[in-house]
């Protein structure tokens, strides 16, 4: 089977959300030199950003040390109250935050929305939890004293995200962080910067003390890093990105014996059994695969389809992923943006090329545009072959790289065959199957018939090489928290 696919002209920027995006950019408090951020839809530079070195790095760590003193010190409800009003305020600028975010980063607009709305549910939600402080009290099995646990901030917080959720992946460390007591000290990466610039002003508007949260942004991480981590003032450290880069900063860490996060690379299985729901399993793979482009560490890297429904799957989905209208961000009706930049968009090439040579059928998809922007096509591949790079890799692009199987125990198999563990689907509709299945994936998260697991009332994190320790939910307040134990001697009664 082969899809007809004329590539249809990419779709422009919408003039009036352009300029709303680029009115958000002028009221950022930005240099008119340094780092050039460059818009991932028209490769045009919108704004530039403090190249901070190594000293920079080192006063923002102390500025930041000096104020969590006070901060450590305040009240729940004083910590929840300012966590509230940040909500409140990121509310509101809902529609400037989308519209930043889908300049800087590409994504259409009504994804931007959805980020903005997922990335303010982890403000809400430790402004709530700030006032649920985890505690215990018991005796001691001996009867002779009494066990009194709390928590305490852990210290200075350095935060390091990644550049593919911009609001999300700030505001999933940061409210945690500030609800604990600590103070921050936040490094984005420099390819989309200007969210988490934005959001920390609104922050600072709320009522966060202002040098509470300190933003730096480097063309040296590797030295940023180095400093920073070693500095005794730091106690903690969170950081997703890659595996590799994840691991340095893990030997860093040691050195002062430092908590560390840590939410590295995804590498996830998606499994349709023949007894799924057709149009859920394709609803669910696309949701899985297409969101944010395919730049997600839990989008769907391998899908396996049980034979009996393979055919029929394939062919829906492939029809899908046709019919998805590209082009900027910015644009009406716009379903898949820009990839980050045009590196990514090589990728894609590679992938598919070394699939199709390997014995993948191309179904749809598989080329980019005649456009200064980086974009790719949505992409499916049948038939890939588990040499295939694209069965190998974290893809974090447009392509769904279909693989088929007989059993359920070749499926766990397969999808267990590799080192990372964060995320895995499976599309059934037998209930026993669902949850065996789900036991025995190797992964932090799993979405049983849903391509979107992610919520902020929920432990996200993974095993293996995917990372450690969990962002979201009461898990993630306890990741800035240190327990503490008191004994207290119990007097003999008469």
């Amino acid at each position: 089977m082969t899809i007809t696919n004329v590539a249809a002209p990419l779709i422009t920027a919408d003039a009036a959300s352009l300029r709303h995006a680029d009115a958000v950019i002028q009221s950022i408090n930005l240099p008119s030199q340094g780092i050039a951020v460059q818009d991932p839809a028209t490769a045009e530079t919108i704004a530039h950003i403090p190249d901070a070195g190594v000293e920079a790095a080192l006063e923002a760590v102390g500025k930041a040390d000096a104020a969590g003193a006070d901060w450590a010190k305040s009240s729940l409800r004083q910590r929840a109250d300012v966590l509230h009003a940040w909500y409140d305020n990121l509310v509101a600028h809902t529609e400037d935050l989308a519209h930043l975010i889908s300049r800087e980063m590409g994504k259409p607009l009504a994804e931007a929305r959805g980020e903005v709305k997922y990335g303010t549910d982890f403000v809400r939600w430790y402004a709530e939890e700030a006032v649920r402080p985890a505690g215990n009290f018991r005796d001691t099995p001996d009867g002779g004293a009494s066990l009194l646990t709390r928590r305490s901030p852990v210290g200075l917080a350095v935060l390091i995200t990644p550049w593919n959720f911009p609001l999300a992946m700030a505001t999933r460390k940061i409210a945690p962080a500030l609800a604990a007591g600590c103070p921050v000290v936040i490094k984005p990466a420099t390819l989309t910067p200007l969210t988490t610039y934005f959001a920390v002003q609104l922050a600072i508007e709320a009522g966060v003390p202002e040098e509470l949260i300190q933003v730096i942004t480097t063309s040296n991480s590797g030295a940023f890093s180095e400093a920073v981590l070693l500095d005794p003032r730091v106690r903690k450290v969170s950081f997703t990105g890659s595996t590799p880069v994840g691991r340095r900063l893990l030997e860093l860490a040691s050195r002062n014996v430092l908590r560390s996060s840590m939410e590295l690379g995804g590498n996830a299985p998606l499994i349709v059994f023949n007894d799924a729901d057709l149009q859920r399993a394709v609803d669910g793979t696309f949701a899985a695969k297409l969101r944010n482009g395919g730049q997600s560490c839990i989008g769907a890297n391998r899908i396996y389809v049980q034979d009996g429904i393979a055919d029929d799957f394939t062919a829906a989905l492939a029809e899908r992923f046709a019919q998805v209208p590209v082009g900027n961000g910015l644009g009406q009706g716009t379903g898949l943006g820009a990839l980050i930049d045009d590196r990514a968009v090589a990728q894609m090439h590679t992938y598919t090329n070394n699939a199709v040579t390997l014995g993948a059928t191309l179904l749809t998809g598989g080329h980019g545009y005649d456009s200064a922007g980086n974009f790719f096509a949505p992409t499916v591949l049948d038939h890939v072959t588990e040499d295939s790079d694209v069965a190998k890799s974290e893809i974090f692009g447009p392509i769904a790289a279909i693989q088929r199987f007989t059993t359920e125990t070749e499926a766990i198999t397969r999808a267990n065959a590799t080192e990372f563990g964060l995320a895995g689907y499976v599309f059934t509709e037998n209930l026993d199957r669902a949850l065996n299945v789900a036991d025995s994936l190797e992964t932090g998260i799993v979405g049983i018939n849903q391509g979107v697991p992610s919520n902020a009332g929920a432990p996200f994190g993974g095993i293996k090489q995917s990372g450690l320790g969990r962002e979201g939910s009461s898990e993630g307040l306890e990741e800035y928290e240190n327990i503490r134990f008191y004994n207290v001697a119990r007097r003999a009664t008469a």
